[in-house]
């Protein structure tokens, strides 16, 4: 074990674990990259398999003509890439939203007749499940998802939405009042409209003219009870506000005075969360409090920006990324949870060819039993996905 020589932590002694270096565990001539958004699990339960995606596009965002393959890479037989299907609901930022709901069933978002849906997909056996909606986030249990309009969003954020007519995207109206965040029953497929994009006009600051309000970044808390979500308007100047809701859509809360904003988003517990803001308005920062309370603690002293926190299932650790410097370094970082002392685990090189809608942010993921960090990186020229290892006593 390591001790930190960090100098920005809040006093005691900090054993970090001891840091492998990175290795590749994806190849070829094609890019490859996790198949899910920063902090959602990739790996099964025995840490065994990784679910990736893989495509020849490298320069451009996916048109509705161009599927993925996604597979998994068997991380115990060298790291052999496995196919199991095709997706045409996907991006280089958020893969496919695909998440575990059990070691041998996945749920992951597809087109099939024209219409965005998401899939519950049997992996030995094959049989498929179609749910008629895509989903952005899942609880804990499986049994839950929550939907939003991936049409909309692939004109409002380009590069998170998904190409093609799967939905109505609604652009004639501002706030829709049908439209909004969606509940789903995985097992019924049935859907219940939790909150619309009108409920939330007097709580946003008014929109620049020919912009439309959207929602985006959904995720259920550790129970399930309650949801995190990003309220934005596009095009012209955005504006964020930072949201969470109850499950069954009551006690709607925005999170942070007017002008903090909100981008990147972790649950420590059912009732902590962290949020990277703009704090006061001025600085980024990663921020921890109370859903519902101003209690804000800033994470890593002060020394962390805009970046995508995510904290390992024990808790003890949250690993967060930086966006490219002028010398575009990217730097993955640790934070010890008790100290909030940091140390840095790598930095990787992103080559100018990687920018705007096809950029690769890292993207960190931690394994189920916090020994594996994967990631994805372009510093070898291709994209593709990493791992680095943890050693604990």
């Amino acid at each position: 074990m390591y001790k930190s020589t960090a100098s920005n932590y809040s006093g005691g002694e900090v054993n970090f674990p001891k840091v492998l270096p990175a290795r590749r565990v994806t190849s070829g001539a094609k890019e490859h990259f996790l198949a899910n958004y920063y902090g959602i699990n990739p790996f099964d339960s025995k840490e065994r398999y990784l679910m990736v995606l893989e495509t020849s596009i490298q320069d451009h965002n996916p048109e509705t003509s161009e599927a993925a393959t996604l597979g998994m890479v068997d991380l115990k037989d060298n790291n052999k890439f496995i196919p199991l299907t095709k997706t045409y609901s996907w991006n280089f930022q958020q893969g496919c939203m695909l998440h575990w709901l059990s070691d041998k069933l996945i749920i992951y978002n597809d087109r099939r007749n024209g219409k965005f849906v998401s899939i519950i997909r049997n992996i030995p056996t094959k049989e498929e499940n179609i749910i008629p909606y895509p989903v952005s986030a899942v609880s804990s249990d499986g049994r839950t998802a929550v939907s939003i309009n991936f049409a909309r969003l692939h004109i409002t954020r380009p590069g998170y939405g998904y190409a093609g007519e799967g939905q109505d995207p609604r652009l004639d109206e501002v706030f829709p009042a049908n439209d909004g965040l969606f509940l789903i029953d995985l097992t019924t497929g049935k859907s219940k409209l939790i909150l619309s994009i009108a409920e939330v006009k007097k709580l946003v600051p008014p929109l620049s003219n020919n912009s439309i309000e959207y929602f985006n970044h959904t995720l259920f808390n550790k129970d399930g009870s309650r949801l995190f979500f990003l309220a934005r308007s596009s095009p012209g100047p955005r504006n964020t506000v930072s949201f969470t809701i109850g499950s069954d859509g009551s006690n709607l809360c925005s999170l942070f005075p007017d002008g903090w904003e909100g981008s990147h988003f972790d649950w420590l517990t059912s009732r902590k969360l962290m949020i990277a803001c703009k704090l006061e308005g001025k600085k980024w920062t990663h921020v921890l409090f109370t859903d519902g309370k101003q209690d804000y603690q800033i994470l890593g002293g002060g020394m962390l920006s805009d970046g995508h926190g995510t904290f390992s299932p024990d808790k003890q650790w949250m690993v967060t990324d930086t966006y490219p410097d002028e010398l575009r370094i990217q730097t993955l970082i640790l934070m010890d949870m008790t100290t909030n002392a940091l140390l840095p685990l790598g930095r990787f090189y992103e080559p100018p060819k990687f920018k705007d809608l096809w950029r690769c942010d890292l993207h960190p993921h931690w394994s189920p039993k916090n020994n594996m960090i994967a990631f994805n990186s372009t510093h070898e020229g291709t994209r593709q996905v990493y791992i680095i290892s943890l050693e604990r006593k």
